[in-house]
């Protein structure tokens, strides 16, 4: 999945800043000081939204074209730009334990070489997935 576009309602809040909404995932709200707060708030709601459903093995909902929604004068429709590889990043960044097996003269070179398997690893996994 790379980045995906969803629109949320931005609905002006009577103590002021906005809660939003998102037609796409009813159970999926969240609230903001102000636009640019509620906007960042949108984000890693739908981030935990579709985070979620993925590992519940339930759909992920095509977005609705914004075109089709309405609302009121004290709402906005806001579309909340996902990406989900950015997410990741930002939220599973634990490192894990890996066990793998090499060839031994691959183990004596880069071991010669003084290089950091975990590092390399890493970059080599990046590169495979183009996960810059």
């Amino acid at each position: 999945m790379d980045k995906i576009f969803y629109p949320a309602i931005f609905h002006e809040a009577e103590e002021g800043g906005f809660w939003i909404s998102f037609p796409d995932f009813p159970e999926c709200f969240s609230e903001g000081d102000d636009m640019s707060h509620a906007y960042r708030m949108a984000v890693e709601a739908l981030g935990l939204a579709i985070t979620s459903r993925e590992q519940e093995k339930e759909k992920i909902p095509v977005p609705t074209d914004f075109h089709q929604l309405s609302v009121s004068e004290k709402e906005k429709i806001v579309i909340v730009e996902f990406d989900m590889l950015a997410y990741l990043k930002r939220t599973k960044s634990r490192a894990v334990k890996k066990t793998l097996s090499i060839p031994e003269w691959l183990n004596e070179a880069a071991c010669n070489a003084g290089l950091n398997f975990s590092q390399v690893l890493q970059e080599a996994l990046i590169v495979k997935l183009n996960a810059k």
